[in-house]
């Protein structure tokens, strides 16, 4: 677990204007970041931007080398409306990093935590829109096929939802066997710098590409590594699994019940479109392709995310 010492450096590594509780404050104390158990070796760090009147609930899911905080804007506009959630996700930001013997880091493993953290949170599932984007899609999908309720609406994109290698980028199918899954994973490790300051920007033209907000990358920065493990660890043991858990999916695809949108960046360099069209088409769910953009929908055009999750509700 998680020292509870941490929340209060966070609060002043994010310069955030007030402590509130055990976390950091943004927009006059509606958005607060803390902590939350949800298993004996997993404590998650989360963010609640609530409103007086929510509409709903929504729930954010990153990916890979995110953070909690990639939201923290687009829950700041919504919590006008909606009660909104993010997580760090075991492996990333300030969440545990258990020891992989006592967790696998796998899809499943996540859809589990996934499940836990709207139990803990006491979220009403009625009233609950989970968006998820990369590595938080397939354990969205996961959950639903074995809680069909655990959300009224899941929006996912620019994932790998089947074990189509010929979709994906090279470091991505290496990841999926060794002995190449290794040495990515090295690679990764030796080249955190670079990976944290373009991983957004590749395959985009130079007028499409952009920064991330100074805060948002100092948070991703400071969460790649805690207590021995990378987020290039915890994604090398999320890939060791993939194909298993794609598999399951493909398989039990017919007992996904819950309404499901699909959105993608149609220059995703990272997971080429064709695999959400696919997916979409044999899960009869509606698809979005986002003209101009990459693999990271909410970072290169957030407003995007914002009317999505208005239309949804």
């Amino acid at each position: 677990m998680l020292k509870r010492s941490i929340p209060l450096f966070f609060s002043v590594a994010l310069s955030a204007p007030a402590a509130v509780g055990s976390g950091a404050a943004f927009d006059n104390t509606r958005t607060e970041i803390g902590y939350i158990d949800v298993a004996p070796d997993i404590t998650l760090r989360r963010m609640v931007a609530r409103s007086a009147s929510p509409k709903g609930t929504v729930l954010f899911l990153h990916g890979f080398p995110e953070t909690l905080l990639v939201w923290k804007d687009i829950a700041t506009e919504l919590a006008k409306d909606y009660e909104v959630h993010a997580i760090d996700w075991p492996g990333y930001g300030l969440s545990s990093r258990p020891a992989p013997a006592k967790f696998s880091y796998s899809p499943r493993d996540y859809a589990n935590v996934l499940a836990a953290y709207i139990k803990a949170a006491r979220i009403d599932r009625s009233k609950l829109t989970i968006y998820a984007t990369d590595i938080g899609s397939l354990p969205a999908l996961l959950a639903a096929i074995e809680e069909p309720d655990i959300a009224r609406k899941i929006v996912v994109g620019d994932f790998a939802p089947f074990n189509r290698p010929e979709h994906m980028y090279e470091s991505l199918q290496n990841l999926k066997s060794e002995p190449a899954g290794s040495k990515t994973r090295m690679y990764m490790n030796e080249n955190s710098a670079e990976i944290l300051a373009n991983v957004y920007r590749r395959g985009l033209p130079p007028e499409k590409q952009f920064d991330l907000p100074a805060d948002v990358f100092k948070d991703m920065t400071l969460g790649w590594e805690h207590g021995g493990i990378t987020c290039a660890d915890a994604f090398y043991h999320y890939y060791s699994h993939f194909t298993r858990d794609q598999d399951h999916l493909e398989t039990h695809l017919g007992e996904l019940k819950t309404p499901v949108k699909v959105v993608w960046g149609e220059n995703d360099l990272y997971i080429n479109k064709a695999m959400g069209e696919e997916f979409a088409r044999r899960a009869g769910a509606t698809l979005c392709v986002l003209p101009g953009i990459g693999h990271y929908p909410h970072l290169q055009r957030p407003q995007d995310v914002i009317a999505e999750i208005r239309a949804a509700n």
